[in-house]
């Protein structure tokens, strides 16, 4: 007998369990696909950052040098999600995903790992400066315990971070951007174009146009 849905932990065990049995049988595919949602869906913001100049860094410094970097990224970044009610998802080579329960709070997060960096980088040597770039979305996600997440604005968090923005840019994506309130942070838009689709991004400007 099959476990309901209430019973089930969100764990990447069970969704495999889950895809497995969809997979064997196709024609219970939306009974099924609701059972996931049921177990794995929240409503989250999603952080996705990337360290700026891996290939540089390794090739100059090898890679033990950039490994120690990957090391203060993280020191970096687990306070400042943390600090901002955030939950790590992972660490991945120089990547780092978090989520939140809104798009403020990922902001703030973004904001503070920026600020993190620009602290470390003032008393460390030039060749240890460390940068970055973070991408910034909002929607229902596939939230697999504190292994992993899924669904179309983490993999547009993700090309945010890692392909679009430059090197100290955040940027959201409309949905993450259109659930911020109109008046605290100022954004450029921009749009960009993978696989022949364009897409919209809004850059951060600046942060707290008002205080209180």
């Amino acid at each position: 007998m099959r476990k309901s849905a209430s019973s089930i932990r969100p764990t990447r065990a069970s969704l495999n369990r889950l895809l497995s049995y969809r997979n064997q049988n196709p024609d219970r595919a939306e009974e099924i696909d609701e059972e996931i949602r049921e177990v794995f869906q929240q409503r989250k913001a999603v952080l996705a950052l990337d360290m700026c100049g891996f290939s540089r860094l390794t090739e100059s410094h090898g890679v033990i040098h950039f490994l120690a970097m990957i090391q203060q990224m993280r020191d970096a970044c687990v306070p400042a999600m943390k600090g901002n009610d955030g939950a790590i998802v992972k660490f991945d080579a120089d990547n780092a995903f978090a989520i939140f329960d809104h798009p403020g709070n990922a902001l703030e997060a973004a904001l503070d790992i920026f600020r993190a960096f620009e602290a470390m980088n003032a008393v460390l040597p030039t060749d240890r400066d460390l940068y970055g770039s973070i991408g910034i979305g909002y929607g229902d996600l596939l939230v697999v315990g504190d292994e992993d997440v899924f669904g179309p604005e983490m993999n547009h968090a993700s090309k945010l971070g890692e392909d679009i923005a430059s090197r100290m840019q955040i940027l959201l994506t409309p949905q993450a951007h259109d659930a911020l309130p109109p008046d605290r942070y100022a954004f450029a838009r921009q749009t960009y174009t993978v696989g022949g689709v364009e897409h919209v991004g809004y850059r951060l400007v600046r942060p707290h146009i008002l205080h209180g």
